[in-house]
């Protein structure tokens, strides 16, 4: 999969799950908008455990 944008968490977590990459980058972006939670350390240690393929 090459639809990597910054660093393929989004990827990662779409094609493992069978998501729509779409979907997953808005929810990420809205998330880091509104605060819910810790969407940008959610981010970077999901970067830090997916695969080096993506």
């Amino acid at each position: 999969m090459n639809e990597r944008k910054i660093l393929g968490v989004c990827v990662w977590l779409a094609d493992k799950f069978g998501l729509d990459v779409g979907g997953l980058r808005i929810l990420f972006a809205a998330a880091a908008i509104f605060g819910f939670g810790s969407p940008v350390i959610i981010y970077f240690i999901l970067y830090l455990i997916k695969p080096s393929q993506y």
